[in-house]
């Protein structure tokens, strides 16, 4: 009796009156049975306390081990362009100067910072972090990303007409075009990198064909160990880099480009993506986060299961 109560009025969110009519007891005996629940255990009530931005900015940097780390509240709904500000202070902080090159990766995170806006950097170089995708979907279109971050910044743009995924052959062709083989060789002295954190495929169903999964080859939807991607580079928990069949034949900056760059900005949105955050972060692929609250404390929670 004391279990359906607690039931009812903690779960079901009756009020005392209302228990009472439904299970024929007075509502003093409702009240005796609600703190006996209380005191024996079976329902225990808590009230957490509350973490400033800042302070979870620190823990995220102490416990994952990052140069640096931005909380901010994010209004609701899919936009995330209140990240635009703590990235931009994350860029400012870092010394780009003119000629530097900024590397921009995709995702919808990513789409919503670059149209709200980056700071002004004149002379700043951007360029995609890695080829593109025969997709519609906006936040798919990183050439496009490029153009409109090097336009905020007042810098020039580099664009990668080439796929991301290519065929073994193929590959080869596309680096020795003089204008891919620009752009990717200024992987090579990125100064700073901003990118988005994903889910990995596996977790999606084909029924929903969304853009991410439509995009994503059977050798993605495989991968049953990988919590989460950068730039297609896929880690499991504990940060290692799986080794799927596409890894040595994308047109991206690699896992070691990645880790040699600066500054690597990791933008992330969604208490879902707590795991593959992680992973980012113990794989070395993003030394930096820009992210909200409930997620902050997410991959917190994460990173204390060891």
């Amino acid at each position: 009796m004391i279990h359906t109560v607690a039931k009812l009025h903690y779960e079901s969110e009756l009020s005392q009156v209302d228990i009472a009519k439904r299970l024929g007891l007075s509502t003093a005996t409702i009240s005796r049975l609600l703190q006996r629940a209380r005191a024996e255990g079976i329902v225990r009530i808590e009230v957490r306390d509350l973490v400033s931005p800042d302070a979870l900015g620190r823990d995220l940097v102490e416990r994952l081990g990052l140069k640096q780390a931005a909380v901010v509240e994010v209004p609701p709904g899919p936009s995330s362009g209140a990240l635009a500000a703590p990235v931009g202070q994350m860029l400012l902080s870092c010394g780009l100067r003119a000629g530097s090159v900024v590397a921009i990766g995709w995702g919808r995170a990513i789409r919503a910072v670059v149209e709200t806006g980056l700071p002004a950097i004149p002379g700043i170089l951007t360029v995609p972090a890695t080829g593109g995708m025969q997709q519609h979907a906006p936040h798919f279109q990183i050439n496009e990303f490029a153009r409109l971050a090097a336009e905020t910044m007042g810098g020039a743009p580099h664009f990668l007409h080439a796929p991301y995924l290519p065929s073994a052959g193929a590959r080869e062709a596309f680096l020795a075009d003089p204008t891919i083989a620009g752009s990717v060789s200024l992987w090579e002295r990125t100064a700073a990198a901003v990118v988005g954190i994903g889910l990995p495929h596996s977790i999606h169903s084909p029924a929903t064909n969304s853009p991410d999964e439509t995009a994503a080859t059977p050798g993605e939807r495989a991968l049953r160990d990988a919590v989460g991607d950068v730039l297609r580079h896929y880690v499991r928990r504990d940060g290692s880099v799986t080794d799927w069949e596409g890894e040595g034949r994308m047109i991206a900056m690699s896992a070691e480009q990645l880790r040699r760059t600066p500054l690597v900005i990791g933008v992330a949105v969604g208490e879902a993506k707590a795991a593959a955050i992680l992973g980012a972060a113990r794989s070395g692929l993003i030394s930096a986060l820009a992210t909200d609250p409930r997620t902050a404390e997410a991959v917190l929670e994460e990173a204390a299961k060891g």
